[in-house]
């Protein structure tokens, strides 16, 4: 007897979805960004440090290196792209409604994009002195 090892069909098994029909990749670009945020802490606090009791034109100066503005730039961008994945997994799971998810869904998008932005044009406008 060759009975299937699992409750999944030749097909899901195929596409590597699971019981959603939406496979995994959720599951993975969590993890792949909180990798890079857990690679990029350690640079970010030094820079956090360095930051503490500095006046405007110290951070300036400290920002206006490019390494240290792709490091925080790299940090925004991976850690708001973390947390629509997170917020959106939530909604999906907990809002029932689904208009109101929609919109959830929609609002989570808008609010990480305009974080990330905001947080993008402020290390750049510090970090090219303007």
């Amino acid at each position: 007897m060759s009975g299937p090892s699992s409750m999944r069909t030749p097909l899901g098994r195929v596409r590597n979805l699971g019981s959603s029909h939406s496979g995994t990749t959720d599951f993975w670009r969590q993890r792949l960004t909180a990798v890079a945020m857990a690679l990029l802490i350690v640079p970010v606090i030094v820079v956090i440090l360095m930051l503490i009791r500095s006046n405007h034109a110290g951070a300036t100066q400290i920002l206006s290196s490019i390494p240290i503005a792709i490091i925080l730039v790299l940090f925004i961008i991976a850690s708001t792209w973390h947390m629509r994945i997170g917020m959106q997994i939530v909604i999906e799971d907990y809002v029932h409604n689904e208009k109101i998810k929609l919109a959830s869904v929609m609002a989570n998008n808008f609010f990480c994009f305009a974080v990330a932005l905001a947080s993008i044009y402020a290390i750049l406008k510090l970090s090219s002195g303007v």
